[in-house]
């Protein structure tokens, strides 16, 4: 099952340990899902805050 985050700090730090983030851009918001050994993560931000938070991510991203 996959854990939906909602704490944008916390989601960062996971994604030291994760093996990539998959971004998926809807119309009125953006989902970033982080892939660790055992776990889906998921945040769901707006696409103004998006880019922001994806510089600060700390593994590989791939567009959805």
């Amino acid at each position: 099952m996959p854990a939906e985050i909602s704490d944008i700090d916390k989601f960062v730090e996971i994604s030291g340990r994760a093996e990539y983030c998959a971004i998926k851009r809807l119309k009125n918001m953006v989902k970033l899902k982080l892939r660790t050994r055992r776990m889906l993560y998921t945040l769901k931000i707006e696409p103004s805050k998006a880019e922001e938070v994806i510089k600060k991510l700390h593994c590989e991203v791939r567009e959805i």
